[in-house]
């Protein structure tokens, strides 16, 4: 069975698709990253004051919507920028498949004291669907892609799996 494609896919499938297949092919390793842990923490004490997690089908999982029509991703930092904002655009694209118009999205660096509007636009509905194709293609492998040596692995959760 096919799992729905999450946000969090889509942000994986642009930092790392083979942190991607470990992820959908349920190995994580996220549990004991500091990084992560350090997210968490990010999120725990950042815009204590909104309704947190909006969880939209068990696939989508919104970190809080503040303003009418605006929804907001948090993150740590802008080293992975590309994949925060295509999650962002992953969220607003879903919406819009459930009839849902009229709806932005920003993207929080509380760390950075910064924030970035995400609109979706027709350029992006397509791309998203190419990358959709390709996620799924990835993820239906047998084994995980090739490791592609980036300056993130480093402090990625799957370091030691992929180069041990």
């Amino acid at each position: 069975m096919e799992k729905p494609i999450s946000g969090v896919m889509i942000y994986y499938y642009i930092v790392c698709k083979r942190k991607l297949w470990y992820f959908y092919n349920q190995i994580q390793m996220e549990e004991d990253n500091d990084n992560v842990q350090i997210g968490k923490v990010i999120d725990e004490n950042s815009y204590k004051r909104e309704e947190k997690h909006i969880n939209i089908d068990d696939i989508i999982s919104i970190d809080y919507i503040k303003d009418k029509g605006i929804l907001h991703e948090v993150k740590k930092s802008k080293k992975i920028e590309e994949a925060g904002i295509m999650q962002v655009k992953y969220y607003l694209y879903y919406l819009k498949q459930k009839g849902v118009a009229d709806i932005r999205g920003k993207v929080d660096y509380p760390l950075l004291k910064q924030s970035i509007d995400i609109d979706l636009t027709d350029e992006d509905v397509k791309y998203i669907e190419a990358i959709i194709i390709d996620l799924k293609e990835i993820v239906n492998k047998q084994l995980p892609p090739p490791l592609e040596k980036k300056r993130i692995c480093k402090k990625c959760a799957y370091f030691e799996l992929c180069y041990i």
